[in-house]
């Protein structure tokens, strides 16, 4: 398996890349990240170009990699692996231990055995059937490349990027624009231990320690990746996306083409059998069971009326008249959601509460929360959403197999 370097198409200039990636964390999590790889994958196959995955491995968000989720009893639980090694340490060096395994499985059931024994072997173990369909995986610590750009690397960062950065920021948010990355507090550069893997933040004019790589922040890595990779097109989230605009003044500084970008697609995996079309999902979401299907027959509240006081009444009697029927009305309004839920589950062929669970974890989007081991280990599930990702469709159902 190659995971790093250029591929070529013969004698000629190398394959335009579609390039796509994500922080690897444990399963997979989250599964969009599948939906982003298939994404690439069908973009390369449309236009000849080459589907590339980005194994952000040099990044250290211990949390966001180590927290995933799982189903017990039908219902969604958060788990949390731990890893022993220093704070600081980057992501593709964590150790994966027996004990790692053991938990997974237990959470996710069978799980290849990585080859090398760290989160990306994992990360690499798991994605075998991306691989096999076409899609290359693609290590940006890998010795054989990243050595060749330190040079590079520090030339960058001698032209004082950074100040682009905070000049773009400063546009962006006096537009109304998401900033999810500040450069003003977030560093542009690290070092980066290529034994151990400890990444360190690096002060401007901090000099890189001996036997270290310099290692591009989260808002100058679109940079490096054109760099290491001949990428024409780009499918990012809509997070990264507002990044990924703090970059537009400096591909020119540094003499590199800008991508194009497409954004990623969702996909919800609907259980096998569930009735369900793109407009219901935010009234399943939300809860709105009258928004679903109303109860054809009379409500509770209905068959009840909304009795009013007699204005004859003494005033103190009329308040609490009132309070009385107020939460006589909130109980049978209780009972008409009741009846929207049976209609509504007539309609979806499943109950709604379940189904809401199901498709949004958590509250959150299924894509968010599950692992994206759940759909790389069903063959013919991964073919049915990579067969739907025409380039214009926002929003992809399909059914579990």
């Amino acid at each position: 398996m190659v995971v790093g370097g250029n591929a070529s198409s013969g004698a000629g200039a190398p394959k335009p890349v579609v390039a796509t990636g994500q922080q690897i964390g444990a399963g997979w999590t989250p599964a969009l990240s599948v939906a982003k790889a298939l994404a690439a994958l069908a973009e390369a196959r449309r236009t000849g170009a080459e589907a590339v995955y980005w194994l952000a491995d040099e990044d250290h968000d211990r949390a966001e990699v180590a927290s995933v989720s799982g189903w017990r009893e039908g219902r969604a639980v958060r788990h949390r692996f731990r890893f022993d090694a220093p704070e600081g340490t980057a992501t593709g060096w964590l150790p994966w231990t027996a004990t790692h395994q053991t938990e997974a499985e237990a959470l996710w059931g069978p799980c290849p055995a990585p080859a090398v024994p760290t989160l990306g072997g994992h990360a690499l173990a798991l994605g075998e059937p991306l691989w096999h369909r076409g899609l290359r995986p693609f290590s940006p610590t890998a010795p054989a490349v990243r050595e060749g750009i330190q040079d590079t690397l520090a030339r960058w960062r001698a032209l004082n990027l950074e100040a682009d950065l905070v000049r773009q920021a400063l546009c962006l948010e006096a537009g109304g624009l998401p900033l999810p990355l500040d450069p003003r507090t977030q560093a542009a550069w690290f070092s980066l231990h290529p034994v151990t893997g400890l990444r360190r933040r690096l002060e401007p004019g901090e000099p890189l320690p001996h036997g270290h790589w310099l290692s591009p922040g989260a808002a100058l890595r679109p940079l490096m990746q054109s760099l290491l990779l001949p990428v024409a097109a780009v499918v990012l989230g809509p997070a990264e996306r507002a990044y990924w605009r703090l970059c537009e003044p400096l591909w020119e500084r540094v003499a590199l083409p800008v991508p194009r970008i497409l954004p990623r697609p969702s996909v919800v995996v609907l259980p096998r059998g569930l009735r369900l079309e793109a407009d219901q999902l935010s009234r399943l979401q939300q809860g709105d069971w009258a928004g679903l299907a109303s109860w054809p027959g009379v409500l509770p509240s209905a068959a009840l009326g909304r009795p009013a006081a007699d204005p004859a009444w003494p005033e103190p009697l009329r308040a609490r008249f009132a309070a009385e029927v107020d939460r006589t009305w909130q109980r049978l309004a209780r009972l008409d959601r009741r009846l929207h839920r049976e209609a509504a589950a007539r309609t979806l062929g499943g109950d709604p509460e379940a189904l809401r669970q199901r498709l949004f974890p958590f509250g959150r989007p299924q894509e968010r929360v599950v692992p994206g081991l759940e759909w790389l280990r069903d063959e013919t599930l991964l073919d049915r959403i990579l067969d739907r990702m025409d380039g214009r469709t926002e929003l992809i159902l399909v059914e579990a197999s």
